[in-house]
């Protein structure tokens, strides 16, 4: 079995230009980082888990490529307040057209995200999904100012305060089209409730993947400079473990290039060093909720539900 069905995947980059299929530059922005060979993770996990009750995917194309539509958004947006330069291998929006048509690109996605519910034929479900989206899309901006609240606070957040982030940030719009494939699906109350604990599970390690990526993945494959996020002074959970563990003469070195935007390559190695036993607590900590997520699947078909403990194996180990 195929972890990443080529028929599906198809079908959603399909309903993903049919959803954003006008010319002009302020499309071509809008474009630029969507078709740049994203996962199509979130749409795929709507799918996923659409088929563990129905198999007619095309009613739930539409709503599933919502999500995407608004991880597009997130990540235009993200790459401006980051100052970064370059994702997926490819420079971000606003380098190629500048900021403020990277804003209105953004803004766009966004827009065309709630413009996609608006065409769904069934208005009860079309409602819940909407219900779905607006939250989780209220979650990620809160997820987001959490975040560069961390980077610029003195004092350091305590690991319970980087899950709650994470689960914001990351988690929200993982666990919503998730949620959305079990609205399209009609889920029961506790089937519902079973494959939300399953998707909350599989964001945080999503995160926390990315976080070590960072740290010790391939510039080439991730598509951005290894150890940004330590330039950044980024409070990723590898971060605040060391921050904990550390001994006091390694911890105010690892201070002292932490968020150090002149660090060199050397400093920036060398603080990669001092995280590995947290690079290791993470790692753990993935695993431990990638078995809990998989127990969660245990109420649904054997055969049907595979390619979703499949994913939460994958996620804890892709290389990009």
């Amino acid at each position: 079995m195929e972890l990443f069905d080529k028929t599906i995947l198809l079908k959603i980059e399909e309903e993903l230009n049919r959803q954003v299929n006008k010319e002009g530059k302020l499309y071509e922005a809008s474009k630029h980082l969507l078709f740049a060979g994203g996962k199509r993770i979130r749409p795929y996990l709507s799918v996923l888990t659409y088929l563990l009750k129905k198999d007619d995917i095309d009613e739930v194309l539409t709503p599933a490529v919502s999500v995407e539509l608004i991880h597009g958004y997130s990540l235009i947006h993200d790459d401006i307040m980051d100052n970064d330069s370059e994702r997926r291998g490819k420079p971000t929006v606003h380098i190629v057209y500048g900021e403020p048509i990277a804003i209105l690109a953004g803004d766009l996605l966004n827009t065309l995200a709630f413009n996609a519910i608006s065409q769904m034929e069934n208005l009860e479900k079309a409602h819940e999904i909407l219900k779905i989206v607006s939250k989780a899309s209220v979650k990620v901006c809160e997820g987001q100012a959490t975040d560069m609240e961390f980077e610029e606070r003195e004092v350091i957040p305590t690991i319970d305060e980087y899950f709650d982030m994470i689960s914001k940030k990351t988690g929200a719009l993982i666990v919503a089209p998730i949620e959305i494939g079990a609205v399209m699906a009609d889920f029961t109350e506790e089937e519902r409730k079973a494959i939300c604990e399953y998707a909350k599970r599989i964001g945080m390690t999503f995160q926390i993947q990315d976080d070590v990526l960072d740290l010790i993945g391939d510039k080439n494959t991730i598509g951005k400079p290894v150890g940004s996020d330590i330039v950044e002074g980024k409070k990723t959970i590898m971060v605040l473990h060391a921050l904990q563990t550390l001994p006091e003469p390694e911890k105010q070195r690892f201070l002292k290039i932490l968020g150090n935007s002149n660090a060199t390559d050397e400093e920036i190695k060398e603080a990669i060093e001092m995280l590995g036993p947290s690079i290791n607590y993470a790692k753990d900590i993935m695993k431990t909720a990638t078995i809990e997520a998989k127990d969660y699947l245990k109420i649904f078909d054997e055969e049907k539900r595979k390619r979703l403990e499949n994913i939460a194996e994958f996620i804890i180990e892709r290389v990009f």
